[in-house]
């Protein structure tokens, strides 16, 4: 039910005006617009079946022929670009001969079931057998035809009936165009022509479940079994996916409140009518049969939960943290939120922890992901985020990935820029792992792949740095005229020292100095380059120190303040970069403004009418410390699983089980609150109103499509326990929040919902200055006016391999799981990913007579788990790898408690770990299985522990 206008081929953009006559309609369009593009902008629909705006025209359908006053023939408008002065008829008596008969043909060939059909009245190809005025078939049955054609139904969200394909090769080329993946041919010539996904079904092809085919589809081909299951939806509600943080638009296609199916925005800023599996597909959650819609309270964890009212449990819960607070002190308590959570619902919660409870003890998981980001950047660059938008990949000559995955973590930033790498465009790739992009497709191979050691990431960014200096590579001019004088020259004597040197580093880095010194030369003289990094680079002992190398290295060679350029980090949850500019850390306001400030403070003091605390309170590891040593006993904790996803597990369920009350608001009984006291149950994207704010700073409304099953939207839920607390919120919606934010924060003062509403999406700093956005950052000046060069000393972790411990273990994610796993492995896509595997080079594999399949047990100084093997050259010898998706996986068991030296995000990607062959569970596998059948049982639920 997609009512946004499809213009056929896509938009040409042009300096040069042309004017041509479309029945009698004078229409003036770009230079390169294709004919049919310039009739739907005249108000003439051309019809089509092969042509769609997402897509390069192919001119197969034969459907929008029309007449060229003085040409002979029939051109294809879709493929017949405009041209000065020519007068086009599309409605003639010749033409409507030809197209009937041309959709006679199709139509012999396809089945009459329209009346039973899933997509019936919303079929291209019936409303095109309507527009052409075709009333009868001369042509019968019984010849050869493809009507008994079997399906494919592997792929558990949609279904392939080629009995209904007419070949116009959409899905082929979305697949191609949009997505990059190549998964679909056309097989096969003339009549025996027909769509294969390489002579295999769609589930265990090559084929990314991306939607995009699906969606491309003019017929009921490809269709959404959702549709097949419930029909047509019958309106849509546009909104923002919650999964990672690119922020893909999406409308959410209803029938009444039930959600029918997702379909990406074409007007979507950040995605342009593309999605992923996840977004596309994996919102079943949200009516899972697990959600707890009713609050419970208990006295101990080892007691069955009691589910009671909204009023008992607020109540309750309020009751609690008062009676530990006047017991233990004003910071015994504390509060953690989530970037899962909309702006909205974070701002509420560090609003509560300052106002309500009176200290500074506010943390976000983005502490344990990119909490690096936003301090390197703030001190280089002047401002915690990244420079540029998504759309500036397609003016990049040369594109460097550090630490990052996109393809598995960020699928619809990857579609766009493997278009640019398709285009031309030069790789780089920094990582310790061959992913995906290092040799993809016969399209996609990396100019170099610098597969350094974990841990050494600071030692390649200096020696990349120290090429470019010593080989007089450095853009002087932008150096000289945008940054501190005095620190880079600092900086550039730390830089050319021999040690920083790649010959020198190697012995760190094991990367050759030959690939590192032909990587700084095409990233300094390759034109446009730009950087884009992720949980590689921040989940170090020196992710901060990397940060500000990578800003060293973009300032150094003028690669910032411009499209194609920029130090952009991909944010992995969808609202990470929100969460930190809402004021989520302890020792920040927000917009980043430190609670020392004078000013700030007595500004936020005056608007909540409360007297504030200018002392940073504890950070998510100072809270678990301090709760083990017995003075931090309560802990409000909002959409985050601090059990599963923070590192060194059994530490974190100690320090949980030494706290007298623990509150969780959550959709799931998750692995943190089967150690809580109160369970408040949250309500999903699908059931509230808000924003995200993703990796490119892109603020985007989050539209409630149904109501919360739980009652309450999340900010109520904050709002009703900051009353019980004593002290009085009284917002009536969401944008009463946002109206606050933009009031008390000066790069929000220019947003709005009514404004957002009106552009669809802005980028921060949206203010008088920038009333529309800031897509580039940095363009004249940098925000803290020159930037600064920092020295980036490379001080190896002292997490190191011994005779013990001789692997070192790596962590990442994969595309069809996203995080802790508690929505996706609630949907279909645990048929692509059911477990967590661990990944072993064959050479460290056959040291230990270790085969595909093997149950290894992995062992680190911080705890034993057991994991299925997988042999592959995808890691280096030394190195193995695994996901974290499945809790019973224990992947943050064997994680150590080492972090980030200036803000304390743990150190996931360096673990020094024994791999052998086991028999059996380990001790902590068989403790869990017990327990959480247990908490299970105690909340009135029941769920299969896939554990092995």
């Amino acid at each position: 039910m997609d009512d946004v206008k499809d213009f056929g081929t896509p938009k040409r953009t042009s300096d040069k005006t042309i004017q041509l006559t479309i029945d009698g309609v004078s229409v003036s369009v770009p230079e390169g617009t294709s004919i049919m593009h310039a009739a739907s902008i005249s108000g003439v629909t051309v019809p089509k079946l092969c042509a769609t705006d997402n897509l390069e025209p192919f001119g197969s359908c034969r459907l929008c022929l029309v007449e060229i006053e003085g040409r002979r023939g029939y051109p294809a408008s879709c493929t017949t670009p405009v041209a000065e002065g020519i007068r086009v008829r599309t409605q003639t008596p010749k033409l409507a001969d030809i197209r009937r008969g041309v959709m006679e043909l199709y139509i012999s060939d396809h089945p009459l079931d329209c009346l039973t059909c899933a997509t019936n009245g919303d079929c291209e190809l019936q409303d095109m057998a309507g527009a052409v005025g075709l009333r009868d078939v001369r042509y019968g049955y019984e010849g050869k035809n493809h009507l008994k054609s079997e399906k494919d139904t592997s792929n558990p969200y949609f279904t392939f009936d080629p009995s209904k394909c007419i070949v116009c090769s959409r899905c082929v080329r979305a697949c191609e165009e949009v997505q990059g993946t190549y998964a679909l041919t056309i097989q096969g010539r003339g009549f025996d022509s027909k769509v294969s996904a390489g002579n295999k079904d769609f589930k265990d092809s090559e084929c990314v479940s991306c939607g995009a085919c699906v969606q491309a589809c003019p017929t009921a081909t490809l269709i959404e079994n959702t549709i097949i299951e419930a029909g047509v939806p019958e309106h849509s509600v546009t909104t923002t996916c919650a999964y990672c943080g690119v922020g893909c638009s999406f409308h959410a296609e209803m029938k009444g409140e039930e959600v029918v199916r997702m379909t990406p925005n074409k007007d979507g800023g950040a995605n342009h009518g593309h999605s992923c599996v996840k977004g596309r597909f994996a919102w079943g959650y949200a009516t899972h049969k697990d959600r707890i819609t009713t609050p419970m309270i208990r006295k101990s964890i080892h007691d069955p939960w009691e589910k009671v009212t909204w009023d008992v449990a607020i109540n309750y819960a309020a009751s609690e943290m008062q009676r530990i607070q006047k017991k233990y002190g004003r910071d015994s308590v504390g509060a953690i939120s989530s970037s899962r959570c909309t702006n909205e619902e974070v701002y509420v919660v560090q609003k509560l922890v300052r106002a309500a409870l009176g200290n500074n003890n506010i943390d976000t998981c983005a502490r344990v992901c990119h909490s690096p980001t936003g301090y390197g950047l703030k001190q280089t660059l002047g401002e915690s985020a990244g420079t540029q938008n998504f759309d500036s990949v397609m003016h990049s000559d040369v594109i460097m990935i550090i630490g990052a995955n996109p393809t598995d973590g960020h699928p619809v930033f990857a579609s766009q820029m493997k278009r640019r790498l398709r285009e031309g465009a030069k790789l780089i790739i920094v990582d310790p792992r061959a992913i995906d992009l290092v040799d993809s497709s016969p399209h996609i191979k990396a100019d170099y792949h610098l597969k350094l050691k974990p841990g050494s990431n600071v030692a390649i960014v200096n020696a990349l740095a120290h090429t470019i200096v010593t080989e007089k590579l450095m853009d002087d001019s932008f150096i000289k005229s945008r940054c501190e004088d005095d620190a880079f020259k600092a900086w550039k004597d730390f830089i050319i020292k021999p040690e920083n040197s790649p010959e020198a580093m190697s012995e760190f880095t094991g990367v050759d100095a030959k690939d590192v010194r032909a990587a700084a030369k095409l990233f300094a003289k390759g034109g446009n380059a730009a950087i884009y990094y992720g949980l590689g680079v921040t989940e170090h002992s020196q992710g901060s120190t990397m940060v500000m190398g990578i800003a060293n290295l973009a300032m150094l060679t003028g690669n910032i303040g411009r499209e194609g350029v920029g130090v952009n980090p991909l944010r992995g949850q969808n609202n990470v970069q929100g969460a930190c500019d809402m004021g989520s850390f302890p020792h920040e306001f927000p917009g980043y403004r430190h609670i020392s400030d004078k000013a700030t403070l007595a500004l936020f003091e005056k608007a909540w009418d409360v007297k504030l605390q200018n002392e940073p309170g504890l950070r998510i590891p100072n809270m678990l410390d301090v709760a083990i040593e017995g003075q931090f006993k309560a802990l409000y904790c909002e959409g985050e699983d601090i059990a599963q996803s923070d590192p060194n597990t059994q530490h974190v369920t100690h320090a949980l089980e030494s706290m007298e009350c623990v509150i969780v608001q959550d959709l799931f009984l998750n692995e943190t609150a089967m150690y809580a006291h109160v369970f408040l149950p949250g309500s999903s994207f699908l059931e509230k109103n808000g924003t995200f704010t993703n990796a490119e700073r892109r603020i985007s409304r989050v539209r409630k499509v149904m109501s919360p099953k739980n009652g309450y939207e999340d900010w109520e839920i904050t709002q009703m326990l900051s009353n019980a607390l004593g002290y009085k919120m009284d917002y009536s919606h969401a944008s009463d929040i946002m109206d606050e934010i933009a009031n008390l924060t000066p790069t929000f003062s220019g947003v709005s919902y009514k404004k957002l509403d009106e552009l669809g999406s802005i980028q921060w700093p949206c203010n008088d200055e920038h009333p529309l956005g800031t897509p580039t950052m940095h363009i004249d000046e940098f925000v803290r006016g020159k930037g600064k060069f920092i020295i980036t000393e490379y001080v190896p972790t002292s997490e190191k391999v011994t005779p013990k411990y001789p692997l070192i273990l790596t962590t990442g994610r994969i595309l069809s799981q996203y995080n802790v796993g508690a929505q996706t492995r609630r949907t279909k896509n645990t048929a692509w990913h059911e477990e967590d595997l661990v990944e072993i080079h064959p050479h460290d594999a056959e040291e230990r007579a270790i085969k595909s399949g093997d149950w290894v047990g992995v062992v680190s100084r911080s705890g034993e788990t057991v994991l299925r093997a997988q042999i592959t050259d995808r890691v280096q010898p030394g190195v193995i790898y695994t996901t974290f998706h499945h809790p019973e996986s224990g992947a943050n068991v064997i994680t150590t408690d080492n972090s980030d030296w200036a803000t304390n995000c743990p150190e996931f990607k360096v673990t020094a770990v024994q791999v052998n062959k086991v028999t059996q569970l380990s001790d902590w596998q068989k403790q869990y299985q017990h327990f959480s059948e247990e908490q299970i049982e105690f909340a009135g639920k029941s769920k299969e522990l896939k554990i092995h």
